[in-house]
């Protein structure tokens, strides 16, 4: 790899990242033996499909359903394939959410379902509980989107409202055996909080739910709060309907940034691992993650260093924003004013599923010359990132990472790239 060449680098350490979470490549050496007897495959994330396609390559045709995000299907043998909106859930996902549980009814002890889950399923797998509505629903979700809310809490609040997290569709599958793959996109990869955990319980009771509402001011219709003072949905870990369930992670964020540090260090660069888990805000972690990056700019390296981390940031709208972001492009946006076009550093920041926030963008490069290009461009840098903008930005000066759907899911990856300066 030509160091001379910092976005290719920076790109090439992504692609690796992506690659090592490809289902294709992570499920087959996780992946039992067919069972004997009906197996029945089900399943929902924006990898599900391609879960699905590499359970078949290997088993053969199976019955059964998944559901992923529009534009995410994959070719399957035998699996039905339903398409669904993300992040905000649509009829679609409703619909088949219903055939889903319809056909895990009647199993019995001798049947084995195969739970395919990954991010993005809290919205695709969608049982509103109660007398909530699809619209209650969508209005419920749009709000813990915008109120900055990490990922766990966000799932905390969903199961609570669902007939299908939580549990609750490890239940529907009962007495069968289960077993459910997953893909990781929650710092920490715990079972429970990847796709709000529809075959996991949780320990986390109501209470928990109704704190993080008072804490992000999230504002209920009328049929959630009805739903949240009858008491808990969720099933408790140790709950009998759980004990034929087993849960197994093919691929999580920390085999990916191992896969990106193989890159780096083959193209001749040190590389320090910040951490696979890190939360915040995405500008304070692109302005912190800058600072770092110019301190060690000017401690006289003699090699090239990269600084590595994955986690999700999340993003609070502001009142009266009105562009088009996601957390990944605020993170560099934030990271590139800070940096004021410190020569020798350059940064990507992107989600490894190709989509930041709602927008068909994975994130964005920057680079010593990114503020010089906005200027020439005529833009206003602080303009963009008061407003949200991160994406039109981005857009403008042409440092927008698009991938199309890379059919995994494992978090947001960040490299800060900084090159030795000559004396």
């Amino acid at each position: 790899m030509d160091i001379q060449t910092p976005q290719t680098l920076l790109l090439a350490m992504f692609d690796a990242a992506v690659a090592a979470a490809d289902p294709m490549r992570a499920i087959p050496a996780l992946l039992p033996p067919r069972p004997a007897g009906q197996v029945v495959v089900v399943g929902a994330g924006k990898a599900s499909a391609r879960m699905a396609e590499a359970v078949e390559a290997v088993w053969g045709p199976c019955e059964g359903l998944v559901i992923t995000r529009y534009g995410y299907a994959r070719p399957t043998q035998g699996i039905e394939i339903v398409e669904a909106a993300h992040p905000v859930p649509d009829v679609a996902g409703v619909a088949a959410t219903r055939r889903m549980l319809t056909l895990l009814e009647g199993l019995g002890p001798d049947d084995f379902v195969l739970a395919l889950i990954s991010g993005g399923g809290s919205a695709l797998l969608c049982a509103p509980a109660g007398d909530l509505t699809l619209a209650d629903k969508q209005a419920v979700n749009a709000a813990l989107l915008a109120s900055g809310a990490p990922i766990d809490q966000m799932n905390t609040l969903r199961k609570h409202l669902s007939a299908v997290k939580g549990g609750q569709l490890a239940a529907a599958a009962y007495p069968a055996r289960m077993l459910t793959l997953m893909i990781s996109d929650v710092p920490g990869d715990d079972p429970a909080f990847i796709a709000s955990g529809p075959t996991v319980g949780d320990a986390r009771g109501i209470d928990a739910a109704r704190a993080i509402v008072a804490r992000y001011g999230i504002a209920l219709p009328p049929a959630a709060e009805a739903v949240l003072a009858q008491g808990g949905r969720v099933l408790a870990p140790d709950d009998p309907r759980l004990s034929r369930a087993e849960t197994r992670i093919v691929a999580a964020p920390a085999q990916s940034l191992a896969a990106a540090t193989e890159v780096a260090r083959a193209a001749g660069c040190d590389v320090r691992m910040l951490g696979d888990a890190l939360e915040g805000e995405a500008r304070d972690l692109g302005r912190s993650q800058a600072r770092m990056a110019r301190e060690l700019a000017t401690s006289g390296l003699e090699r090239p260093l990269v600084l590595l981390s994955g986690g999700e940031c999340t993003v609070t709208r502001v009142a009266g924003s009105d562009g088009v972001g996601g957390p990944n492009a605020e993170l560099a946006l934030a990271a590139a004013l800070e940096l004021q076009g410190a020569p020798g550093i350059y940064a990507i920041a992107c989600d490894t599923d190709g989509v930041d926030g709602a927008a068909e963008v994975a994130g964005a490069l920057i680079g010593p010359d990114t503020l010089a290009q906005a200027e020439a461009e005529g833009l206003d840098v602080q303009a963009a990132l008061a407003r949200q903008d991160s994406h039109g930005f981005f857009a403008e000066v042409g440092a927008q990472v698009v991938t199309g759907p890379t059919l995994t899911n494992v978090n947001d990856f960040r490299a800060f790239l900084i090159l030795p300066q000559t004396p």
